[in-house]
């Protein structure tokens, strides 16, 4: 890229940024059920001075136009998060559910939910173990963690499938999960679904630090966020123009890897292979100048928007960065030291 003398970036602004993260996680949003946060990103681009469109699928991208053109940097985060779907209704008036992303069942045993319905209905509820008693079930300990094992109960008047279908709960509605969200005077940050609205908070940083600053990019910025990549095929589609894509997600945390909950994570390969050399060594070397806490990982059982736009034939390069997160897909955590130093690396890599 260019050799001109790197940039600073512009300053961060603290109470915009978790101000923005907290609307994020209160904003219900499974995958395959984000309207109301995609409306929500939208309004705000307005607000910032910028303009979402949309894509066929429903994801949005900004264009923020560059000072010297050439081709374009796409910057990628998801807001859709880990959810489930309503499979069907029990005689008893409780719900059977499908999964929708990757976690272990028993991350949401006994977690608050909400129930979505077709014609905007919204019922809370509980998602137990078809066995939730060690008072009535001698076995309640060793039933099996799988789908057919665990029901939504409703906190309505319900006791069979008619009472369900009456409320208008049907078959293919859409369930959140209760996000928990907690900010700590620490800065720890306690949610569910930083994976990866932490992330998303990060690229908003950025987009805030633009507006506020009449900072503008060497090159064209394309931030675009994707609807379906806890399932997959999120930035499968990119909008054109860009030769180098840039994912903002979750950093893992444990086993071998470096990364904690203060760090921004530098990905140098995940499951579908290595991410672009000389990116990786920019966004490295950019951490190092400006002295933030990083850690370089590898993880072998992660995938991102990246990963996906490669494996649908985009003629691109790619990289993947994002704030360390404990217990990804879980009861995760991490810390706004981690959100305000990915905000930082990506704006050395954005504006440079």
């Amino acid at each position: 890229m260019n050799e001109t003398t790197p940039i600073t970036p512009p300053d961060y602004n603290r109470e915009y940024t978790l101000g923005w993260l907290k609307r994020l996680l209160t904003t219900p949003s499974p995958t395959g059920f984000t309207h109301d946060i995609l409306r929500l990103l939208e309004e705000e681009t307005a607000k910032l001075g910028f303009r979402m469109e949309r894509i066929a699928k429903g994801g949005g991208f900004v264009r923020v136009e560059g000072t010297s053109g050439g081709p374009a940097l796409a910057v990628t985060g998801h807001v859709d998060t880990l959810g489930a779907m309503v499979r069907s209704a029990n005689a008893d008036g409780t719900l059977r559910l499908t999964l929708l992303g990757g976690y272990m069942l028993h991350s949401i045993e006994n977690e608050y939910c909400l129930v979505h319905t077709r014609d905007g209905k919204t019922y809370s509820g509980t998602i137990l173990p078809m066995k939730a008693s060690v008072h009535v079930y001698e076995d309640a300990r060793d039933q099996k963690r799988n789908e057919e094992n665990y029901v939504v109960r409703l906190d309505e008047t319900v006791s069979s499938k008619e009472d369900v279908k009456a409320l208008g709960i049907e078959t293919g509605d859409y369930i959140s999960f209760d996000p928990r969200a907690v900010f700590l005077d620490n800065g720890y940050i306690k949610s569910r679904h930083l994976d990866d609205k932490a992330g998303v908070a990060a690229m908003f940083a950025l987009l805030e630090a633009m507006s506020r600053t009449g900072a503008r990019p060497r090159r064209e910025l394309i931030f675009f966020f994707s609807n379906y990549e806890e399932i997959g095929h999120g930035s499968s589609y990119v909008p054109g123009g860009a030769e180098e894509m840039l994912a903002i997600d979750m950093g893992a945390i444990g086993d071998d890897l470096a990364c904690t909950e203060r760090d921004v994570s530098i990905c140098a390969k995940d499951s579908t292979g290595p991410y672009d050399y000389e990116m990786t060594n920019r966004l490295v070397a950019h951490a190092k100048r400006l002295g933030l806490g990083y850690a370089v990982d590898i993880y072998p059982r992660y995938g991102s928007d990246a990963s996906a736009a490669l494996r649908a034939g985009q003629n691109i390069r790619a990289a993947l960065i994002g704030p360390g997160v404990a217990a990804s897909h879980g009861m995760e955590r991490t810390h706004e030291d981690a959100i305000r130093s990915t905000y930082a690396l990506l704006a050395a890599y954005a504006l440079e």
